[in-house]
Order: structure tokens, then sequence, then C-alpha cells
């Protein structure tokens, strides 16, 4: 094997809104690892009260994007593919961190199996580093659209160090080929925040590609930065996403199933729970998702393309 096949260029894309310092934290992390061929791009998504370009400053060698607008996580990473050069994309949230040999495991797993479309590391707490935030998922319920985050606040005991198939990927870091991205398309940017890996995991697998969880690579994450815990930012995209995901994936009666779970169970048991604890602000933000879905028909099922 030549330099290159043994070692094909990664590239690493992170995006960040508002967050200049966590993310200068990742890419001090990523100037150290042992893998020799990277570039790292990062997008910053209209940061309204920061200057990214103190990014720039501190790490030269980065590729610095700033767009106009906040795209959101799929559109953010996607303006980075558009400018990518590597054979390989590494998608990884700004409040990760990584040991130096993370990312061979995850090109040696690629490159011996031409079959696998993306693959995810295992991902533990960065604030509990011995606890196992992703070591894979369970398969998806269609029905109740739920599915479990394997090793989710285990204590890693090497319970999970076998690498194997897993129903999706986690959104804090996944790798991808140049090659499915070119024949699947980009991310679809209509879900701005939360399930858009997930549909990008159906997609690929869809074209025949299987999804990896990757035991021998490791990445901190910090969770929740951006975003906060229960902040009605959140409980809106996830709850507006989960009926536009069963929208673009399901048909006949299991989406009629699926509608009938959240509109009848999901959606009550919630706004009951919101109202109980005075969280008026998030029973808000549940039913704002709820309207959203009801009007908007069109486009839904769009995929953004390399080729524009």
């Amino acid at each position: 094997m030549t330099e290159s096949q043994q070692h094909p260029l990664v590239t690493i894309i992170t995006v960040n809104y508002n967050q200049t310092g966590v993310t200068c934290e990742l890419l001090e992390s990523l100037r150290h690892i042992s893998y020799p061929n990277i570039e790292v791009i990062v997008v910053d998504n209209a940061s309204p009260d920061e200057d990214p370009s103190e990014m720039k400053t501190r790490f030269p060698e980065i590729s610095l994007i700033i767009s106009k607008k906040n795209l959101g996580f799929a559109g953010g990473n996607n303006l980075g593919i558009l400018q990518a050069k590597g054979e390989y994309l590494l998608f990884i949230n700004n409040d990760t961190e990584v040991p130096v040999d993370f990312l061979e495991p995850m090109i040696i797993r690629l490159l011996e199996n031409p079959e696998l479309g993306m693959i995810s590391p295992k991902i533990r707490f960065h604030h509990s580093p011995s606890i196992i935030q992703f070591a894979g998922y369970t398969p998806l319920n269609p029905y109740t659209l739920r599915q479990e985050l394997i090793g989710y606040r285990q204590e890693d005991k090497g319970q999970h160090d076998e690498s194997i198939e897993t129903f999706s990927i986690h959104g804090a870091a996944m790798m991808v080929p140049m090659k499915v991205v070119k024949q699947v398309g980009l991310m679809a940017d209509i879900y701005f925040l939360y399930y858009e890996e997930h549909d990008w995991a159906f997609r690929i697998k869809r074209e025949g590609y299987k999804v990896f969880y990757e035991a021998g690579s490791l990445v901190y994450h910090k969770e929740s930065i951006s975003t906060g815990k229960e902040s009605p930012l959140k409980i809106y995209y996830i709850s507006r996403n989960r009926i536009l995901f069963a929208r673009r994936n399901y048909s006949g009666l299991v989406f009629i199933f699926n509608l009938i779970y959240l509109t009848l169970i999901a959606v009550p048991k919630n706004s009951l729970v919101y109202i109980i604890k005075g969280r008026f602000d998030l029973f808000k933000a549940l039913w704002k998702a709820i309207f959203w879905n009801f009007t908007h028909y069109r486009g839904l099922d769009s995929n953004p393309t390399l080729s524009g």
C-alpha cells in the first residue's frame, strides 16, 4: 500500500455557534492526534456574540467558514462538506475532545469493509470519563420512534468493547466516506437540529450500506453545552423533528400507528408533565412543534446534493 492508501485524507468538520472557547478545546486536542493526514474545517454558524476569527488566529492550520446565517447542525455541516477534500469525512461536535489515537480504528475499519457507510466511535461523558454515553443503538421502534443508547450511563468495564453493526450512529461523532455522500446526498437541512443523523443513516442503509459502532475508537462528549437540558429550543426541535422523521421515512399502517401513538399518548403525556412542573415554556415549545407539522406540507422529502 502507498502512504495515501494507508492514510487517506480525512476531513474533520465541526460546527461552532457562540462557543469559541469550547471549540478551541476540541481543536487543541485535534492538534495532538497521531493520524498523519487530516484537514480541519470549522463552520461558524453566524455566532451573534463572538468573533470566530479568534479560532483562525489560534489555529492557523484550520479552514474557517463563516456562515452569514445560522443553518443549524445539518446545514452547517453541509457547508463544510462542500469545501472538504477528504476521502473520509468525520463530523464531530465542537463540545468534544479526542484521545491521540482515536482516528485510526475507524479508518482501518472502513478501509477493510467497503460495505460500511457510516461509523461512530464509543463515546464517554467528558465530565465522567469512565461513563459511557454511546456504544451503539438498539433498533428503532417504528410505532413509537423510540430507541435506546447501548451502554448509556454505564461504567465502562469493557462490556461494550466489541465492534458491531448498529441501527444508527451518534451525531456527536460520525464518519462517512465521501463516496457515500456523493451517492446518497447531504444531510437533510430541513431538520435544523436533532434527528438529521438518524435520517441520514436511514437513507444510507436504503442504498445497501451498513452502519457500524467502532469500540476501538473513543471520543469524550461534554453534552448539551450549546442547547442546554430541557430548553425550549431543544424540546421544540426534538418534538418537531420526531414527527418530521416519521413523515419522511414511514408510510401506510406504520405511519398511521406512529401518528396515533404521538397524538394520543406521547404529546398528552409530555404536556401534562410540563404543566405539573410549571414549565409552560416547554409546553408552548411542544405545541409550537406540533403545529409546525400541520402547517408545512411541501418539500419535506427533498435532500440537498453535492451538485446543488
